[in-house]
């Protein structure tokens, strides 16, 4: 017994080191485009959040398809778990570490600062369940949320290259961003709040106070992007730079008039 208890511990934790070691060396096998290779600060970060997005595709899809063969972790977020959902959860959280430390070490900024202190929380509230194989569930409904950030990802990757936000490409990722954000995003962050309030009494106090100051950080960065989307995106920014865009077009259209007359 005492055998089975060392190796349940220890499986989560070596998975996440193991994880930590890939993630950064998917970092140093990603090729960057020609047009940041002139900056090295374009250059880390077209890795960095190439690195995010494939963390964000893998356990994203992965935890819907965890819900969809167990959907009794939906209702037993506490104890009702799978192998593969335990090393889902282990593995993003060696990402999340590795992502930590790829910041701390080469972009320390403002935002970076913000990102790092939620890596933090997730980091600690992870690690509880890495190390339990509790609240297996709970730590799945939080990796729903890397849906909407597959899209969030490649609108950064967009406007490192400079792609025009009136490209057909970037409207329609601009609408499957904020789609997502609010089925993947708000509702999960909703139902994941209301699931911690009405399971209080369940909830021993170390987890329930990392859950809670976890989930308030998340909410609290969330609602600060959701505004910063809408106002770039769809906002009168995003309106004028459109103009911008249309008006060399209208001026060679002039000029083809001019000179046909």
């Amino acid at each position: 017994m005492g055998y089975s208890l060392l190796v349940l511990w220890y499986f989560g934790p070596v998975v996440s080191c193991i994880s930590v070691g890939l993630f950064y060396s998917l970092n140093k096998l990603i090729v960057t485009p020609s047009v940041v290779r002139r900056s090295p600060l374009l250059q880390w970060r077209w890795r960095n959040i190439t690195v995010s997005l494939i963390h964000s595709a893998i356990t994203g899809l992965a935890s819907i398809l965890c819900f969809y063969e167990v959907p009794k972790m939906a209702e037993d977020m506490i104890e009702i778990h799978t192998n593969k959902s335990h090393l889902l959860v282990a593995l993003s959280t060696g990402y999340f570490i590795y992502d930590f430390i790829d910041m701390s070490l080469n972009h320390r900024c403002r935002n970076s600062y913000e990102l790092m202190a939620h890596h933090a929380f997730v980091i600690l509230c992870f690690g509880i369940t890495v190390c339990t194989k509790l609240y297996v569930g709970y730590a799945l409904a939080a990796l729903l949320v890397e849906v909407n950030n597959v899209f969030l990802h490649v609108r950064q990757l967009m406007g490192i290259v400079n792609i025009s936000k009136s490209n057909p490409w970037y409207r329609l990722n601009s609408l499957v961003n904020l789609a997502t954000f609010i089925l993947f995003r708000v509702v999960t962050l909703a139902w994941m709040t209301r699931w911690l309030v009405v399971h209080r009494e369940l909830v021993p106090l170390y987890a329930y106070t990392c859950g809670s100051i976890g989930l308030a950080a998340i909410v609290l960065m969330s609602i600060v992007l959701f505004f910063r989307l809408l106002n770039s995106d769809f906002g009168p920014k995003r309106n004028k730079e459109r103009e911008a865009h249309s008006r060399p077009n209208e001026a060679l259209s002039l000029e083809f008039a001019k000179k046909k007359d």
